[in-house]
């Protein structure tokens, strides 16, 4: 059988998002939140956008470290050769790239206008993972954006084509949240069994299914003989509606009746960090979590009716479906009701110095002279005015044990 793989695309589609976004700092830590969950790759931002070659290339850097291992990075450009071009002149370093066109005939007609047809896009797609493969990247994964709406017959075209030229995999794209399970399982095992590559399900939540079209498709690709791999992003965010919401996709994955006997995840999942990174994302994107989200929500383990609450106490099994330790929920929340110190974008050396001694603990962070903790606290401000929120102590803490990453993070360019 094969195996399903999470991609999760939060610092790509999560960050398209209308109204929202992260800095880059925030973009690294959620990589880093998703390395320790066990989620095998990251989607990690743009790489011919030239205000991510900085961010792009230092995380490139923590892989090579180890801090970031074994996440795959992952970059997104569109299918044309050009795009290759300046990614690998941008940032030489990236092995994998998405490469993503539109597919339907809605976005050929209503996106080109007339100045393309299927064979152009074709042509575009297969020029561009001809690109890829001469700069040797190695994972080069193919978008069909809109592929719900897509010809069936020239989705199976388009991925072999794909395929004959070296591509991976093929990213089937429920664009606009369109398809139901039923129809994305037959079209995903279709695809699998005829292109005999694995599929990539990327999915919206235009009609609220996102999380139920992933797991079908997911179902539909393994039974067509592929493996499968699921985009999702943190807390469902993503442009429109959302896309299917990470730690949502996990339980049904793992929780929901009798899916996880025959559909595996290939890698392991610590379900433990689904409470850190949801509240991560909240905090990073200033969204609040719905009261009511899978897992993490804040009733998520609420019982008020009389016969719930006595059938809970009497054993949590007959309403809870999951234990709340399973997703690193439980542990005390501690408030600051008095005398609060926070640094920030002026603050000073000794509250600084102040407040990494109280989040460190035992751990203790020193700094080598004077000089070292002012250009940590230097890289502290810039960090604040970047994200214009109070940094978080794992934030302080990367910044503190990495500040030759943090600097290249929040190094900004602007084109002459």
């Amino acid at each position: 059988m094969g195996k399903i793989y999470i991609i999760d695309v939060t610092n790509r589609d999560g960050v398209q998002t209308a109204k929202l976004g992260l800095s880059k700092l925030e973009k690294t830590m959620i990589n880093l939140y998703l390395n320790e969950m066990g989620i095998f790759q990251s989607e990690f931002g743009f790489p011919t956008t030239r205000h991510e070659t900085h961010y792009l290339r230092a995380n490139l850097k923590l892989a090579e470290m180890g801090v970031l291992k074994p996440i795959v990075l992952s970059g997104w450009i569109r299918a044309m050769a050009e795009d290759v071009e300046l990614t690998c002149k941008l940032v030489p370093e990236i092995k994998n790239l998405a490469l993503s066109t539109s597919t339907s005939e809605q976005m050929i007609e209503g996106k080109y206008l007339g100045k393309k047809n299927r064979n152009d896009v074709l042509k575009m797609m297969t020029d561009a993972v001809d690109a890829a493969k001469a700069h040797g990247i190695t994972g080069i994964g193919v978008n069909a954006e809109d592929g719900s709406r897509t010809d069936h017959n020239f989705l199976i075209e388009y991925g072999l084509a794909a395929k004959e030229h070296g591509a991976t995999r093929i990213r089937y794209c429920d664009t606009l949240g369109y398809d139901n399970p039923f129809s994305i399982y037959d079209t995903c095992k279709s695809m699998a069994q005829k292109i005999k590559l694995p599929i990539e399900l990327h999915c919206h939540g235009d009609l609220g299914m996102a999380v139920a079209t992933s797991i079908a498709g997911a179902k539909g690709v393994i039974d067509g003989g592929q493996d499968a791999y699921i985009n999702t992003t943190v807390n469902g965010i993503g442009e429109r509606a959302g896309n299917a919401d990470l730690v949502a996709v996990l339980l049904a994955l793992t929780k929901s009746k009798g899916f996880a006997d025959k559909y595996q995840l290939a890698t392991p999942i610590d379900l433990k960090k689904s409470y850190k990174i949801a509240n991560y994302g909240s905090h990073a994107f200033n969204v609040p979590i719905p009261i009511n989200q899978p897992g993490v929500g804040a009733n998520a383990f609420a019982h008020a009716s009389g016969i719930h609450a006595d059938g809970v106490l009497k054993d949590p099994a007959n309403y809870e479906l999951y234990g709340f330790e399973e997703l690193g929920r439980g542990e005390p929340k501690e408030v600051e009701t008095g005398r609060e110190i926070c640094t920030g974008q002026y603050g000073g050396i000794s509250g600084f110095r102040y407040i990494i001694n109280e989040i460190a603990g035992d751990a203790a962070v020193t700094f080598g002279s004077p000089d070292e903790a002012n250009r940590v606290l230097e890289l502290v401000r810039y960090a604040n005015v970047a994200s214009q929120k109070p940094l978080l102590e794992d934030e302080l803490l990367f910044i503190c044990k990495y500040p030759q990453i943090a600097k290249e993070l929040l190094t900004m360019t602007p084109l002459a």
